[in-house]
C-alpha cells in the first residue's frame, strides 16, 4: 500500500481536534500516519494534539490560509500519497483504504475524494464535496448529490466510481509526485476553491479526478466562513475568475468574459434584494481580479507550456448549470 500522511490543517481549531482526532488516529492503518500542521494558532490546540498518541505536530508560525499552509506543510513531507482532511470530519471505518487503493491502482488518477455526508444530518449529502464535483460552461461548482443550494438524500444513487471534475479539499487524497509537479495548491487563493483549481491543473497535465463511493465521512462545514459571509462571497467569486483566466484555453476565453457580465447580473440581484455587503463583495472580487491579471497571465503560460492548447477536460458539463436549475427546476444531479 502507499506510504500516507493524513494531514489535517489547523488553525484555532481545538474544540473540533478534541472531538475528531481521536476518531481519526483510530481508523489509521498501519502504513498510514496522522500529521497535525498548524496555521499559527493561538488556542490551546498543541496541548489537545499532544494528548493524541501517534500524531505528529507540525508548527507553520503564522496562518497561510488553507492554500498556503498545505504547501508549506507538504513541501518536504515524505510519503506516497497526502490526504488533506479538514479537521471537523468524522471518518467512517475503513474510509481510508479505498482511496488510497484507487491510487495504487492506476497511475493516472492523480486525486480521489469519499462520499462526504453531513455530520450534522447523516443520511444527507453535505454540501462540499458530496459524491464528487463538476463545474459548468462558466465555472460555476456543483457536485453529484447538491447542486446549488440543494442537496440530495443519499439513497445509493452514486455509488460507484467516477470521473469527477474536482474532489474536495474536506478530504482530499492526492497522489503525492504530482501534487509536486502541479506545484501544490495556489496560494494566491488563501482559501475557497484552490482545490478545483488543483484539480483542473491536474487534468490539464493529463491526470484525471475520481470519487470513490466505498470510502464515507461525515463533515459540518462552514467551520471557517459561513455560507452567507460577504468574505466568502467575495473569495468565490475572485477565485472562480482566478481559476478561469488560468485554465481556460485561448478558444474558450469568450466564456470568462461572459461570466464576468454574469456577476454583474447577480451584483444587481443582490443590491435589489437589500444585499449590499454581497454586492460590495463581487465588486471587490472583480477589481481584485483586474489588478491581478498580469500575474495571472504568467501563471497561465506556465500552465500551458507544453498542453495541446485547445485541450479541455471531458468533465466540465456543457451547459450552464444555472439555467437548468432556476429555470428548469432541475434539483438533481441525475436530472441535468
Amino acid at each position: 500500500m502507499l506510504s500516507t500522511k493524513v494531514v489535517i490543517l489547523n488553525w484555532n481549531g481545538a474544540s473540533l481536534l478534541e472531538r475528531f482526532l481521536p476518531r481519526v488516529v483510530a481508523t489509521m492503518p498501519a502504513w498510514a500516519r496522522v500529521v497535525v500542521a498548524d496555521n499559527g494558532s493561538t488556542d490551546n490546540s498543541c496541548e489537545v494534539v499532544a494528548r493524541v498518541e501517534g500524531v505528529g505536530w507540525l508548527p507553520l508560525g503564522e496562518n497561510y490560509g488553507f492554500a498556503g499552509g498545505y504547501n508549506r506543510a507538504l513541501r518536504d513531507m515524505e510519503g506516497d500519497c497526502f490526504v488533506l482532511l479538514n479537521s471537523d470530519v468524522e471518518p467512517a471505518e475503513g474510509w481510508l483504504e479505498p482511496l488510497v487503493e484507487r491510487l495504487e491502482q492506476d497511475s493516472q488518477v492523480a486525486a480521489v475524494q469519499p462520499k462526504i455526508r453531513a455530520y450534522n444530518a447523516p443520511e444527507m449529502f453535505e454540501y462540499a464535496g458530496a459524491a464528487g464535483g463538476y463545474i459548468d460552461l462558466y465555472g460555476y461548482p456543483f457536485c453529484r448529490g447538491r447542486i446549488m443550494g440543494t442537496v440530495e438524500r443519499d439513497e445509493g444513487q452514486y455509488d460507484e466510481v467516477a470521473k469527477v471534475f474536482w474532489a474536495s479539499g474536506a478530504c482530499l487524497a492526492v497522489r503525492a509526485e504530482a501534487w509536486h509537479k502541479a506545484d501544490g495548491l495556489d496560494e494566491d487563493f488563501f482559501a475557497h476553491m484552490e482545490e478545483i483549481d488543483l484539480c483542473w491543473r491536474l487534468q490539464l497535465m493529463g491526470y484525471s479526478v475520481e470519487a470513490v463511493s466505498d470510502s464515507v465521512v461525515y463533515h459540518i462545514g462552514g467551520g471557517t466562513l459561513p455560507n452567507n459571509s460577504p468574505r466568502k462571497i467575495y473569495l468565490n467569486f475572485r477565485n472562480s475568475l482566478y481559476m478561469m483566466h488560468k485554465c481556460l484555453p485561448e478558444s474558450a476565453m469568450w466564456r470568462l468574459r461572459r461570466r464576468l457580465w454574469m456577476d454583474r447580473l447577480s451584483q444587481i440581484v443582490y443590491l435589489l434584494t437589500g444585499k449590499w455587503n454581497f454586492a460590495l463583495a463581487v465588486g471587490r472580487a472583480h477589481r481584485d481580479y483586474r489588478a491581478h491579471r498580469s500575474v495571472l497571465d504568467g501563471k497561465r503560460e506556465r500552465i500551458w507550456n507544453g498542453v495541446e492548447p485547445t485541450k479541455e477536460p471531458d468533465t466540465i458539463f456543457g451547459r450552464w448549470m444555472v439555467w437548468h436549475y432556476l429555470v428548469g427546476r432541475r434539483r438533481r444531479y441525475s436530472e441535468l
